[in-house]
């Protein structure tokens, strides 16, 4: 038999509507010795609030959906369990899609979600075109657009100091003594790629150096384009560091270095961007820019309910401060084993 509501406020020795201000937050208080009691029973007797009755109560799906460019790349898993993470914390299910860097793809994504009938959306707009504008405009639905800006219909973008922490990974590199420092970025037409290209131009600029006269190269943020950026850069010209706009790239990069027999960091140091956790198993480690995983997804989960609530007066767009990781790509010491993982440092 199907344990109902009036069944714990029996047990807890209080009326049915007390057992639903404890389950739902309110809209009364509840005393913290009957609080006490009402939990104990639900536990005692198994009970399972029905979420569907208590979806159409609230007018809502309890539903959110993300697209991510690429599923495949880490900073997208680390970044879409951030957002699971403070997703679940609320009460909401999240679906994932994978847009495979494709806008058709995209598209189809979000008209499922919305056809779902989700409550919001999460948007990491794919590299190229973003027809689904125009559909998420159209429904009605909140969302809120997260690494890549992309301010069309309003909506809130949710980001990291792309251009503030290539900057300090670049001095980093300069505070080594290094003074031909080269850049592998992601595709120009990216804003975080051309955002930290920017940085890296203005720590150059500062320290006397002419961003012209170095090298700049921009392909995917993968592996196989920083070991294919680092081998056509180092074919053309030497240059004793290199600040590549993501640890993606960079795992290529410290590749291409070994089979081209140069050291790093003896020969050339290497400066990342992004934190992600393999960051600290290459060899050497990755001297990073470590993005906050977890306060973008608390952010973007914060933003997007306050839309679903309402209007807000929240600014349009959200930069949070990324961390510089010292590891041994740089030439600073790299710790043994896990103490590696969390050695934080400032330029």
């Amino acid at each position: 038999m199907a344990i109902r509501r009036a069944d714990v406020a029996k047990l807890a020795g209080t009326s049915p509507a007390v057992v639903s201000y404890v389950l739902n937050g309110g809209p009364r208080g509840v005393a913290p010795a009957t609080r006490t009691r009402v939990l104990a029973a639900i536990e005692q007797l198994g009970y399972r609030p029905n979420g569907i009755a208590r979806s159409l109560r609230m007018n809502r799906t309890m539903t959110l959906g993300l697209v991510v460019p690429d599923t495949s790349n880490p900073f997208f898993a680390q970044l879409s369990r951030a957002i699971e993470e403070a997703a679940f914390a609320e009460d909401y299910t999240l679906l994932i899609g994978n847009a495979a860097e494709d806008d058709d793809r995209q598209t189809t994504y979000v008209r499922t979600f919305l056809a779902r009938q989700v409550d919001g959306l999460f948007l990491v707009p794919a590299h190229g075109p973003t027809s689904c504008i125009s559909e998420l405009q159209r429904s009605g639905v909140p969302w809120v657009t997260l690494d890549r800006l992309s301010l069309a219909g309003g909506a809130p973008a949710v980001l990291a100091d792309n251009r503030g922490g290539a900057r300090q990974a670049t001095e980093h590199l300069l505070a080594h003594g290094r003074r031909n420092v080269a850049c592998i970025s992601g595709p120009e037409d990216v804003v975080p790629a051309n955002e930290r290209v920017a940085g890296w131009r203005d720590a150059l600029a500062e320290s006397g150096v002419r961003p012209s006269e170095m090298s700049v190269w921009h392909g995917t943020f993968g592996r196989r384009a920083g070991y294919q950026g680092a081998r056509e850069l180092l074919s053309d010209g030497r240059f004793d560091a290199v600040f590549v706009a993501s640890d993606q790239q960079a795992i290529g990069v410290l590749r291409a270095l070994q089979e081209m027999g140069v050291r790093c960091p003896e020969d050339i140091a290497i400066t990342s961007f992004d934190g992600i956790a393999a960051a600290a198993y290459s060899t050497p480690a990755l001297t990073t820019m470590a993005q906050p995983f977890t306060e973008l997804g608390r952010t973007a989960v914060a933003r997007l309910i306050d839309r679903m609530d309402g209007p807000s007066d929240d600014p349009l767009v959200s930069v949070l401060p990324v961390r510089l990781i010292a590891r041994g790509s740089c030439g600073c010491p790299d710790p043994p084993g896990g103490e590696a993982f969390d050695a934080e440092v400032t330029a």
